[in-house]
């Protein structure tokens, strides 16, 4: 139980104690964001979830970080591990070829995947867990989709988009992983077997049989 929460408890604690180190010894970090088809830019699909601008940015992705990663690594532990590897990657190699030449920060691109995994799990999977998650996720951080259309200055759209998209990938080919347990008033009837009704006639007593 508890190697399902390593990851989401780790992660934030990580990008708090790497701001935290940069604040005290102002040692700026931007230079390890994404910069988009630049080969030095190549790392920063690795370390860009681990720099933010400021305090505002890095706590307006922490609490989603904690709560979402609880999510994924408690209801779908099979796959949480392979999820959060993909999304990561997947978010940080798209932004790196399509978006904009200016450095990408930030653990946003990973908020929103972890958004859209719930969300097209629920279209994918069609189980009574995923679908439940999916709606719950949904009314809690519906408003982001606003996040993945261009126009507020210093917020990096593409990473938010990107995101998504790695979500909605990840959600698909995760989809078999991790199924959920069928209860029997889950069944359609049409699954149930129904006795068959045999009908036989008595020449003796003039008449037909019923039975069952």
């Amino acid at each position: 139980m508890a190697k399902r929460f390593l990851i989401p408890l780790t992660f934030p604690l990580t990008i708090w104690i790497i701001h935290l180190t940069s604040e005290i010894l102002n040692i700026p970090l931007y230079s390890l964001g994404i910069l988009p088809r630049h080969l030095q830019g190549l790392l920063g699909i690795f370390t860009s979830p681990l720099i933010h601008s400021d305090f505002s940015h890095l706590i307006s992705n922490s609490f989603p970080l904690v709560l979402l990663g609880f999510g994924i690594f408690y209801f779908y532990p099979q796959s949480a591990y392979k999820v959060f590897a993909f999304v990561y990657l997947c978010t940080g190699i798209l932004v790196w070829l399509f978006a904009r030449e200016v450095y990408h920060i930030g653990a946003s691109g990973i908020v929103y995947a972890f958004v859209s995994y719930f969300f097209f799990n629920g279209l994918f999977r069609r189980d009574t867990r995923s679908v439940t998650l999916s709606l719950i996720v949904v009314f809690l951080y519906g408003g982001l989709v606003w996040g993945i259309l261009p126009g507020l200055e210093g917020i990096s759209w593409e990473s938010h988009l990107f995101g998504a998209v790695s979500g909605m990938i990840a959600s698909f080919v995760f989809r078999k992983s991790d199924p959920t347990k069928k209860y029997d008033w889950e069944n359609d009837e049409s699954e149930i077997p129904a006795r068959e009704l045999e009908v036989s006639y008595d020449p003796e007593k003039n008449k037909f049989l019923d039975e069952l």
